[in-house]
């Protein structure tokens, strides 16, 4: 139903003209990043303080309007789409570095600060912030979703790197969660609980992060593998000899098609790893070396390697272009992106089966992915309005999760749930999903923040 006039008004008093009722606005937050579409929110609040979404909330929940958290728009799940009108909390005007403790390596931020920003602002001192889903997210959006991504397979996930959080609950209670300490067993860990609920226990407004030295040395490396399971073994067996890798990236024939097309390079038709290791110059060289070694006993060729800081900016601009140049291979399409992690001793033969499937489909598929952690996905292009295509891309998407729970594995291994995959939750987690149901109702028992996503309630 659509929010009341008296909550609207309330709202704008509030607000003034931070509350933005126009259909452009409403529009703009209306859509995806890929096919997944819903409805328009009422209105768009831009708050600039905790305290300001606290009364938002409070407002909200006595005229019963649901609250639907934006950060930068890049979630790919419809996770931050008003399925049922209501208010889009839009945080782009918070959006500040607002401490650093250098001695405990940790920053506090505003949610709507993106993760790019935050590394600029950070560079004086000596110390950066590693988490890399390749879009130049918020960091309010990258809690939400329990995001990861490129270096995830040395510095871990949002999990690992979110010491402590401020978060609005539905009845604008302001609570904080975690503390400055490394450690604590003080209780339920509500941080953790809160990273990766993806705006449906509460809206966050601070967060306190963890950070690591920037590097002194960096090397990275493409090379070429004659199959997709030389490629893998080569990252099972640097894993088991400790080589720290910062980032390994894998790009199959298709998606290598793409970035030589879209960069102007000159990649071997074949399947690619994308390295990069982080630490001193020593360090780094023995490390590279050695990879070198193991690439070369599961037959790489065309090893390049990028030094050089615009070189490496280059590659990794490239890795993260992947996605429009993945669209421009098929001209007005658009696209499913699928998002499943294995164990990494069945990931070849995830990719493998994946490809099989794909080429018997009318679609094409590139296939990339995190191969350090498991995690891969398949772009899966569509010819808008054709209703056959995206059914039998869905067809694909679906035996994608359920392939990746028959061989241990998940349903989403980064792009999170939202509304997208929300009939397939029951299958990873059975009875759990229920509890799950059951915290949301604990803390929200309106279900006002972000209704119809991650859970079913009600």
């Amino acid at each position: 139903m659509p929010t009341p006039p008296e909550a609207l008004a309330a709202l704008s008093s509030l607000l003034g003209e931070r509350l933005n009722q126009t259909h452009a606005l409403r529009a703009t937050h209306g859509q995806s990043e890929t096919h997944v579409a819903a409805g328009l929110p009422d209105a768009v609040a831009f708050p600039e303080t905790t305290a300001e979404v606290a009364a938002i909330a409070r407002i909200c929940a006595a005229h019963d309007v649901p609250m639907i958290g934006w950060g930068a728009g890049t979630s790919l799940e419809g996770h931050a789409l008003a399925l049922r009108g209501g208010i889009t909390v839009d945080f782009a005007r918070m959006d500040k570095l607002l401490s650093v403790s250098a001695e405990d390596m940790t920053c506090t931020v505003q949610p709507g600060i993106t993760r790019e920003r935050l590394n600029e602002e950070l560079r004086a001192t000596g110390l950066f912030f590693p988490v890399d889903p390749g879009a130049n997210a918020s960091l309010g959006g990258m809690c939400a979703t329990r995001a990861s991504g490129t270096t995830t397979v040395r510095y871990g996930t949002m999990r690992d790197n979110v010491r402590a959080l401020e978060v609005v609950l539905a009845d604008g209670r302001v609570i904080r969660t975690g503390t400055a300490a490394r450690k604590s067993s003080a209780g339920y860990d509500l941080t953790a609980l809160m990273v990766g609920s993806e705006g449906t226990l509460g809206l966050v407004t601070e967060l306190t992060l963890r950070l690591y030295g920037q590097p002194e040395a960096v090397s990275a490396a493409v090379c070429a593998f004659g199959a997709i399971s030389d490629a893998v073994e080569c990252v099972i067996e640097t894993i088991q000899s400790g080589i720290p890798m910062a980032r390994i990236e894998f790009l199959d024939i298709d998606s290598v098609a793409a970035c030589n097309r879209a960069a102007g390079v000159n990649m071997p038709a074949a399947p690619h790893l994308m390295v990069e290791f982080h630490g001193s110059p020593a360090g780094v060289q023995e490390q590279a070396e050695r990879f070198g070694e193991i690439a070369a006993d599961w037959g790489s060729t065309g090893f390049t390697w990028a030094e050089a800081a615009q070189d490496r900016a280059r590659l990794w601009k490239m890795r993260h272009n992947a996605y429009p140049a993945i669209l421009a291979l098929r001209p007005g399409a658009t696209a499913l992106v699928t998002d499943v992690c294995v164990p990494i001793k069945h990931l070849a033969e995830a990719v493998e089966a994946t490809r099989a499937d794909i080429a018997e489909s009318p679609i094409p598929g590139p296939i990339l992915g995190h191969v350090g952690d498991g995690n891969f996905h398949a772009i899966l292009l569509v010819e808008p309005g054709n209703a056959a295509e995206m059914q039998a891309a869905k067809g694909l998407s679906l035996r994608m999760a359920e392939r990746a729970l028959s061989l241990g594995g998940t349903i989403s291994g980064e792009h999170g749930i939202g509304f997208g995959k929300l009939e397939l939750m029951a299958a990873e987690h059975g009875p759990a999903w229920d509890v799950m149901g059951q915290i949301k109702t604990a803390l929200d028992p309106k279900n006002l923040m972000n209704p119809g996503k991650m859970v079913r309630v009600g």
